[in-house]
């Protein structure tokens, strides 16, 4: 008896100090509730299935979710879950990225200037239900506004210069930006493909030795596009489906044949979008042969002389074609005042603010039912969590805030415009989900705030150096809508079966053939001798097709829906064959007799409770610990607590 009780003291104090390294930062105490089965949100196939492993977690430290991350785990509330990958229909691969690492793309990089455009006033945004009233304008902004005058004297002409190029710029912006509203409004009226990814348009000034290579007629050409050409581009890439690329200038079938979506007749949709335009520009808009180009008027000769020179006199009496005054008439926009954005970190507890802007979201971004979005399903999905919060130390290893369950408030004028759901844990920042205001779709709030986040990591390795990932959750490469998680470089995924990180850009060959791949086997030959993703190509000749896959499913792209894929765990969920699905790689490491059972309050080893079972008993629990183990890995089942009630 004395001997029993010691080993449970034992096994107590193995698991409390085990994972923490000496903190003891809690115990992890789970319920296995099996394989579950559920409709894959992911695919439109018909009788598609995802089959994942479930644990319900009653406790959970951050120590043991870090390594369950690194094994494939996931948590939507206090349910775990990891999908069996050579089983579903979609395989899920987790995906990091090394902060320190990160390289903006042009895009990222034009969210960040976007945002401060907006923020000091240069980017005025329409709300929804203004945009619903101007048929030129959906889903973006109404134009930007430049700044005025600070200052009555003539100052030094190379200042001036570069505050009229600057005001260029904006104008050029703005109109960058109502191409863009046309591009959403073509897609609305279903005149494009609404389930592609545009790319974002560009507006260039017209050098006057291009004028001269032009032909006749052309000499007040302004600015010129080329959004068309590129559009074409993403189009031929994207669509499997040729249907996607032939449409009807009215998005329907005219005469039994359709308009095929060239350069030439994307520019004359977009041109006649921008019609409204011309009377608030003073410019003439016309398509020509797949540009956007922009013409000045007679009427309007001042715009020629304005941007073609450069120089303005700051002393230009009223109504005599100061470039100030002329500039906030052609953007038909009074300047837009300046904005306060704040970013507060907060454990994760229930806020009805936060509970009124996801339902809004769910609603108008997700299309979903009022009376799916509950507050219990809200609270189950975003605010319950089994991680045990851990305070900062001060001694270096766990950041200001701590680690745990936290919502990340975007807090704009002093109203609450996007909500970050992360964890923070020992090694990375974990991104779980992220809804934000819908009338402000044009800042990219998604991507803008997983720009914030990845900040957050590099600045907080100063106070925790073992911070050092940013984790996107999982990434599908059949699935359109998680292509973007690839395009914050370089980013890495992991190896279903050994669970080690290889590199996306070796991976992504291997995933474009096969949607579940043992990426461990590519990214180094048995010899050491790395593999370039050049050559990976004839080692994928070597495996076997499964034709059962498909190649791609066409699941529509939200622009902004990063971090919101919805693991909901009210899904009709069915208990799966009990048959167990074991890893030989984690059973050879592993004992079931090892592991640590919680049973009426004690912690014990299998080993010491099986002879309280009858065979059939026995033998059906150590089918389930064999399979637990091969799930969670040998080291995490004999310090976690498998709790049996």
């Amino acid at each position: 008896m004395a001997e029993k009780k010691k080993m449970r003291s034992e096994a107590s104090s193995s698991n409390s100090g085990t994972s923490s390294g000496g903190n003891n930062r809690g115990e992890s105490v789970v319920v296995d509730v099996g394989r579950r089965r559920s409709s894959c949100g992911y695919c439109r196939s018909g009788g598609r299935t995802s089959i994942s492993h479930g644990l319900w977690a009653q406790s959970l430290t951050v120590d043991d979710y870090q390594a369950l991350l690194d094994k494939g785990w996931r948590r939507s509330g206090c349910f775990m879950y990891k999908p069996e990958m050579e089983r579903t229909c979609c395989p899920s691969y987790t995906i990091r990225m090394k902060a320190s690492d990160f390289l903006p793309s042009k895009e990222q990089l034009r969210v960040s200037k976007r945002m401060q455009r907006f923020l000091d006033g240069s980017l005025v945004v329409k709300k929804s239900d203004e945009l619903m009233e101007d048929s030129n304008t959906s889903k973006d902004s109404c134009g930007r506004s430049h700044h005025e005058s600070t200052s009555s004297a003539v100052e030094d002409p190379l200042t001036a210069n570069r505050e009229e190029k600057s005001k260029e710029e904006q104008f050029l912006h703005f109109l960058s930006d109502q191409i863009d509203t046309a591009v959403c409004a073509c897609g609305d009226s279903r005149e494009f493909p609404c389930d592609i990814q545009l790319p974002k348009a560009s507006v260039k000034k017209v050098a006057p030795a291009k004028k001269k290579l032009l032909v006749k007629g052309t000499e007040d050409l302004l600015y010129s596009s080329n959004i068309s050409f590129q559009m074409a581009a993403v189009l031929r890439r994207a669509a499997k489906d040729v249907h996607l690329l032939k449409l009807s200038s009215h998005g329907a079938e005219e005469n039994g044949q359709f308009t095929e979506l060239t350069p030439k007749v994307i520019a004359e949709k977009l041109a006649n979008y921008l019609k409204q335009l011309e009377e608030t520009s003073g410019l003439l808009i016309r398509a020509c042969n797949g540009h956007i180009n922009f013409y000045s008027t007679k009427r309007q000769a001042w715009l020629d002389d304005i941007v073609g020179k450069g120089t303005v006199s700051k002393e230009s009496p009223q109504g005599s074609g100061g470039k100030e005054n002329l500039l906030k008439k052609s953007s038909g926009c009074l300047p837009g005042k300046k904005h306060r954005l704040e970013i507060h970190l907060k454990r994760s507890t229930f806020d009805p603010e936060e509970y009124a802007l996801y339902r809004t979201y769910q609603l108008k971004v997700h299309n979903d039912t009022p009376e799916r979005v509950t507050e219990s399903s809200y609270r189950r999905f975003l605010v319950d969590t089994p991680l045990i919060f851990v305070p900062s130390s001060g001694d270096g290893t766990v950041p200001p805030c701590g680690f745990g369950s936290f919502h990340q408030q975007y807090v704009l004028d002093g109203r609450v415009v996007a909500v970050g759901v992360i964890d923070i844990l020992p090694m990375c920042l974990s991104s779980k989900y992220l809804f934000w205001d819908p009338d402000l779709a044009i800042l990219s709030l998604g991507k803008y705030s997983a720009l914030q986040e990845i900040s957050w990591v590099k600045e907080n390795q100063v106070h925790c150096p073992s911070l050092q990932y940013y984790y996107l959750g999982y990434y599908i490469h059949s699935c359109n809508k998680m292509r973007y998680k690839a395009a914050y470089h370089p980013s890495e995924l992991l190896c279903p079966l050994r669970y080690e990180w290889v590199l996306f850009d070796v991976a992504k060959p291997l995933l474009d053939r096969k949607p579940y791949v043992v990426l461990s086997d590519f990214s180094t030959l048995q010899d050491g001798v790395s593999v370039a993703p050049s050559h990976l190509q004839d080692h994928m000749e070597l495996e076997d097709d499964d034709s059962g896959q498909e190649e791609s499913h066409g699941f529509p792209i939200d622009d902004d829906d990063e971090m919101a894929e919805l693991d909901d765990e009210d899904s009709d969920y069915e208990l799966g064959p009990e048959t167990s699905c074991l890893t030989p790689l984690e059973i050879a490491g592993g004992d079931v007799g090892n592991i640590l059972i919680g049973l009426k309050g004690s912690h014990l080893r299998y080993k010491e409770l099986q002879q309280a079972f009858g065979p059939i008993e026995r033998s059906y629990l150590e089918t389930q610990l064999q399979r637990y183990m091969s799930a969670v890995g040998a080291e995490l089942s004999e310090r976690m607590v498998y709790s049996l009630g």
